[in-house]
């Protein structure tokens, strides 16, 4: 209950997990049939990065304000455009005050017939998501553990979805909680698109992580990991992964393309990486 996400907001995680989300999100648009977005761990869904929380950490300075300011490929603009326009259009005298958390991207690319679930347990700041969003008819914000969710709130009545679990990561076990939650949804929803995710860093027990969602036997599942430094000498967050459950199938060659100009962009060392490569799937998987 003390995770504030304000303090991270924008940072070089956030940059992966809402560049892919909003590719996600345009994929599922392909068809006019309805979908619904369920965000578990919504946080506040809008962030002042003039606020002195947002000061004190900067983190965004070296996420999305590097971004917005980068020289990119047309091929790499294009993809982030859902993105990029999404946080523009929050900042419409330009610079960037406001950044959109995953609810308010999801609401700012949506058609008529999309539908958005939000999910927040902290008191604060379920309140604050609350007012963002009070009177949006396509936007349901409720009070909950996000991981019970998984269960009652699946399958979405549009039998068409996208699930975005994304937990703060502050207690022991939140990886292997992670890898229950998606067995536990997919029993459920089996045909719906799923985004885990979860931090790497030192002593990050990712390599299990990884094995525990093989084990899973689900048909495909995509990872992406961006560093953008060693974690020899630090503690805290030296990078960050995605897994995506039944992917588009465009989005593998869209990673290929567009993680190495983020790990160029955002990268904080020489040790900067980046990779993609199917956990279960359409390739043999990787060592991991």
């Amino acid at each position: 209950m003390n995770y504030r996400h304000i303090y991270h907001a924008g940072n070089f995680a956030d940059v992966l997990k809402h560049a892919v989300l909003c590719l996600l999100i345009r994929y599922m648009q392909k068809k006019d049939k309805a979908f619904r977005v369920l965000d578990t761990h919504a946080g506040t869904g809008l962030y002042d990065l003039s606020s002195e929380e947002a000061q004190k950490t900067g983190e965004w300075r070296e996420g999305i304000g590097r971004l917005l300011s980068a020289d990119l490929a047309p091929e790499v603009t294009q993809l982030l455009a859902p993105y990029l326009d999404a946080v523009r259009e929050m900042n419409p005298d330009g610079g960037i005050t406001l950044y959109p958390g995953s609810p308010k991207l999801a609401r700012l690319l949506f058609r008529p017939q999309d539908r958005l679930a939000a999910m927040e347990l902290h008191p604060d700041d379920f309140g604050r998501l609350w007012r963002l969003f009070e009177g949006d008819y396509q936007v349901r914000v409720t009070e909950l553990d996000g991981w019970l969710s998984l269960g009652a709130h699946l399958p979405p009545k549009e039998k068409r979805g996208l699930v975005l679990i994304d937990p703060p990561f502050e207690i022991d076990g939140e990886y292997e909680r992670l890898a229950k939650g998606l067995a536990t949804a997919y029993r459920r929803f089996p045909g719906g698109t799923y985004c885990l995710w979860y931090p790497i860093k030192k002593g990050a027990p990712i390599r299990q992580f990884h094995e525990d969602l093989q084990a899973l036997e689900i048909p495909k599942m995509l990872c992406a990991e961006l560093l953008v430094r060693s974690d020899r000498e630090t503690t805290g967050l030296s990078g960050s992964g995605l897994i995506v459950v039944n992917p588009p199938f465009t989005l593998k060659a869209d990673l290929h393309r567009l993680l190495p100009v983020l790990k160029e962009v955002l990268a904080q060392d020489r040790y900067a990486s980046q990779r993609s490569f199917w956990l279960r799937g359409e390739e043999k998987p990787e060592e991991v």
